[in-house]
């Protein structure tokens, strides 16, 4: 479906081209309801995805965003780009708790860094940051969209 207002197009995303998108590496904001009264928690953080599979992430095992995931059960990604074509894709699904490894965040630290700053950077995290897990979401609801070019 397209709409067109102003010069502008905006068409949904396919399945495959929202996973597909999602699967890129782009910074997502991660956000979770944390408390009543107060809009959601919402910070931007590195993630993984591979097309028709799990959603996952990385934090520390006693940092806010675990503390608010573990309490809401669920949690919302958005990630966006604005060239070529302003587009983005939102999921939001269950929560599932894990095991980190050092494959894990070597392999989360090689999507966004070259592969010898990935290595120093988790040898880093390791040294300096603690103990991590890693939260897995299955995307159950999907917004997307693609605004064409402006």
């Amino acid at each position: 479906m397209s709409v067109v207002a102003a010069n502008v197009s905006v068409m949904a995303l396919s399945v495959e081209e929202r996973e597909q998108f999602l699967a890129e590496p782009h910074i997502g904001v991660l956000s979770v309801v944390e408390s009543a009264g107060r809009g959601p928690l919402s910070v931007p953080i590195w993630y993984q995805y591979r097309p028709g599979g799990v959603l996952w992430i990385r934090t520390g095992t006693d940092s806010r965003k675990a503390r608010a995931i573990r309490a809401a059960g669920r949690f919302t990604l958005v990630v966006e780009r604005s060239e070529p074509t302003v587009r983005y894709v939102s999921v939001e699904g269950p929560a599932e708790f894990g095991d980190d490894s050092h494959a894990l965040s070597l392999e989360m630290a090689a999507r966004y860094l070259p592969r010898d700053r990935a290595e120093q950077f988790v040898d880093y995290e390791r040294e300096h940051l603690g103990e991590h897990l890693v939260i897995t979401m299955r995307p159950e609801h999907w917004l997307s969209s693609d605004m064409g070019a402006l």
